[in-house]
């Protein structure tokens, strides 16, 4: 084993049992202040080829769920008519569930070198380290994408900029209740040695 290369046999054994946690049964307390900053810094140590960081962060906090909630609402009846209350009272606590939320924001642009994709690769991997890091760190998380991930409106109320787009949110609380396991995928499913043909 090389000596730059060290095991680190306790971060393969949790990324092996690894879990998302629905955030509708999150709770309080999120990480404070100094955990959600090593949390965001181990999310930006990412493949980012070019040193481009071609993403960002947004917090919201929960106590500005409530005011989040009535505009994506807004936004989403204007453009799909009044909705039932069970839909209202959905919209109205989206950014309600978990005590953080954190909105990775792609930033990728046209570059000389690296692809659009790349950079929204690196994006994707930063949200995954989120996930990772808050769990590593003892809180529920979950990663989501949902109608106001890709609505312009919608986007540009949570903070993307032109020619930005979310590549997620990242829910982080505590647990209420353990983690149920899902099926997963078997490797000769989804493995393949190439071979010249």
């Amino acid at each position: 084993m090389s000596p730059y290369a060290p095991r680190h046999q306790e971060v393969l054994d949790f990324l092996l049992i690894r879990r998302s946690h629905p955030s509708v049964s999150m709770t309080a307390p999120g990480p404070n202040q100094e955990t959600l900053d090593a949390i965001l810094t181990a999310a930006s140590r990412v493949p980012d080829h070019g040193k481009l960081a071609p993403w960002r962060f947004v917090v919201y906090r929960q106590e500005k769920g409530e005011v989040i909630g009535h505009k994506l609402l807004e936004i989403f009846e204007a453009k799909n008519g009044e909705q039932s209350e069970a839909r209202r009272t959905q919209e109205l606590t989206r950014f309600l569930r978990g005590p953080v939320v954190i909105g990775v924001i792609s930033t990728a642009a046209v570059h000389p070198k690296i692809p659009i994709w790349e950079q929204e690769l690196s994006a994707g991997a930063c949200c995954m380290n989120l996930v990772n890091a808050a769990t590593a760190a003892g809180f529920a998380a979950q990663w989501i994408t949902e109608w106001y991930t890709f609505d312009e409106d919608a986007s540009a109320y949570l903070g993307a900029s032109e020619n930005e787009r979310f590549a997620g949110f990242i829910h982080i609380g505590t647990p209420s209740e353990p983690p149920f396991e899902r099926a997963r995928p078997l490797l000769d499913d989804i493995v393949t040695t190439w071979s010249e043909s």
